[in-house]
């Protein structure tokens, strides 16, 4: 199927994945294409080193499957299809994996924010994440060296989750991940943070 550039037309989701490829930065927002621009050096370099990082962690622990894009993550209750920087999913929740997209919500989302993402970032998605029931939920802003980290409460509102008296946050999904903040900015190597890990 191909649509005409930037030109806003109703599809359904299963006609944006069947035009989506991977060269193409757009998300799916109540049956328009939504196109993104693409990302800075700071932000690939932030998500580069998580990738690493986060999923050195995840595949030591076997606790599920952590996802870069271009992979889409259905919404289910407000009619979007995200791409996220970086999700994980839970072990149990592998079955909701499709080809191209995870069906409902990832467990962890992170997004790097933009000056052109920032609101949506901070505000349409936060809402779009909370109401999901995605679990925890970071927002990293590389332009003021800020990391926000959010976790679904009891009531099903996000609560704020700040990092320790050392600047150390401690995700509550994936239990003994330990990152502290400074490293999205300064990323040390990785054998020499995940050191302790291999003992």
């Amino acid at each position: 199927m191909s649509l005409p550039t930037r030109q806003k037309v109703k599809i359904s989701y299963e006609q944006f994945l069947n035009w989506l490829d991977e060269d193409t930065l757009a998300e799916w927002v109540e049956g328009e294409v939504i196109y993104l621009s693409p990302a800075g050096l700071e932000h690939q370099d932030i998500v580069g080193w998580l990738v690493r990082y986060v999923g050195e962690f995840v595949e030591r622990s076997g606790l599920g499957k952590l996802i870069l894009p271009p992979f889409q993550m259905r919404l289910l209750r407000s009619e979007r299809g995200r791409e996220p920087d970086l999700m994980y999913v839970a072990q149990e929740n592998l079955h909701r994996l499709h080809d191209t997209y995870l069906e409902g919500g990832a467990d962890l989302v992170v997004e790097i924010t933009s000056p052109e993402s920032l609101t949506r970032d901070r505000n349409e998605k936060f809402d779009e994440y909370e109401r999901e029931g995605i679990r925890e939920y970071w927002v990293i802003d590389p332009d003021a060296r800020r990391a926000d980290f959010f976790v679904l409460g009891a009531d099903g509102r996000y609560e704020r989750r700040h990092e320790d008296a050392e600047g150390v946050y401690h995700s509550e999904v994936l239990k003994g991940l330990s990152l502290p903040v400074r490293w999205l900015w300064e990323r040390p190597p990785l054998r020499e943070v995940t050191r302790g890990w291999r003992e």
